[in-house]
């Protein structure tokens, strides 16, 4: 009988820790006990198996309400030890301090019923100078509260959760709570959730170190498990194709009446004389001209000004590689010297 009796009490203190998502309060006002808040099925107990189906919305089912939150805006999510709570003289209220771990929020479209890979984390408190993201849910009194991504109008599904890892250092006893809540984001919001979320019966293994832990072992970092906190404006929409930020790319001819360089008449004068049947490619505004090159030894002067005339051209060509390959540059294309 006495073994029964400790057995009872035992039991009696383990459910005296726990806690459930209750109501919303919007604008500091609280609207209602489960109001918009599916009911748990299994009451204030924690889940234990991470591949569970209880740990899409704890077992709760759909209603037909909703809070309206503007996005942009804050939301919170108001937890209680017992229900319906009962907050006076309740030392465990909203949950039992020894239950430290993180707290997440995730958020999913209400068309998936939360099913599949669908849930988006848009809030997470982890472990911080010593302080768990529980602790602070306690000194909250058991309220979470988030700011919305500025999201598209619809209707969405909000799922807090927090870990209890108090005895998580043996495989399969950290405790999961979370509950959802049923939200219509209004107002102008741009930014769509990503099409490929995190399944909620997949988000976390018994084994990840931030379920699997020893939280009295001097820690000193924790790794928050389940995937990144989503910034909010990442979208998986393709861009649209700039039309006002794409540098302008000339089209146009080159001008008929510009002076030739002698770089350029230099390039047309080699391709001449390598291949005289070759007719040399037209310059184009994008081509860059080739450094001017040694055209060989001569009597006369073996350069040409920057800017000549087609008269001093032949003259110095004669000059310098003789008649034969003045006679091939007259053939030459009259493009290659841009007269």
């Amino acid at each position: 009988m006495k073994t029964t009796a400790a057995f009872v009490l035992a039991a009696a203190n383990l459910v005296a820790g726990h806690t459930t998502f209750q109501s919303f309060v919007i604008g500091g006002k609280d609207q209602g006990q489960h109001f918009a808040v599916q009911t748990p099925s299994n009451g204030n107990n924690p889940i234990k198996d991470v591949t569970s189906s209880a740990m899409v919305c704890n077992g709760g089912t759909a209603t037909s309400d909703q809070v309206e939150v503007a996005a942009g805006s804050s939301v919170t999510m108001q937890w209680h030890h017992n229900d319906p709570a009962t907050t006076s003289g309740d030392s465990d209220e909203p949950i039992a301090a020894s239950h430290k771990g993180p707290v997440m929020v995730y958020i999913a479209d209400a068309a998936t019923n939360g099913e599949g890979a669908v849930w988006t984390k848009i809030y997470e408190d982890g472990y911080t100078n010593g302080k768990w993201g529980v602790d602070n849910f306690i000194t909250n009194k058991g309220a979470i509260t988030v700011d919305l991504p500025n999201l598209t109008a619809g209707d969405y599904l909000i799922r807090p959760e927090m870990i209890g890892l108090h005895e998580a250092s043996t495989q399969g006893a950290a405790q999961f709570y979370n509950g959802c809540g049923q939200i219509k984001v209004t107002g102008s919001g741009t930014a769509s959730l990503p099409s490929t979320g995190t399944d909620m019966t997949k988000a976390y293994s018994a084994t990840d170190p931030g379920v699997l832990v020893n939280i009295y072992s001097g820690l000193t970092s924790y790794t928050i498990p389940g995937p990144a906190v989503w910034d909010g404006a990442s979208t998986d929409s393709s861009p649209s194709t700039p039309t006002t930020t794409a540098a302008p790319v000339s089209s146009a001819a080159p001008s008929k009446t510009a002076t030739p360089t002698s770089s350029a008449v230099a390039s047309a004068v080699a391709s001449a004389s390598a291949t005289p049947s070759a007719e040399p490619a037209t310059p184009t505004e994008t081509q860059a001209a080739p450094a001017p090159t040694s055209t060989g030894s001569g009597s006369g002067s073996s350069t040409l000004p920057e800017t000549f005339t087609i008269e001093q051209f032949i003259s110095w060509l004669k000059t310098t590689t003789g008649s034969s390959s003045a006679r091939r540059a007259r053939r030459a294309h009259p493009r290659a010297f841009q007269l």
